[in-house]
């Protein structure tokens, strides 16, 4: 799956929802899904 800004969304902002998201499908399924990019820098 992918996350794509098509508007104003920051990196906060994306990485935020990537936490929601994980976080959400781990209370569900438990299963905890691999981040596959490389974070730079505090979020």
């Amino acid at each position: 799956n992918f996350i794509v800004n098509t508007g104003n969304a920051t990196a906060s902002d994306i990485y935020n929802l990537i936490k929601l998201v994980r976080g959400e499908v781990f209370e569900k399924t438990h299963i905890a899904l691999s981040l596959e990019v490389v974070t730079v820098g505090k979020f």
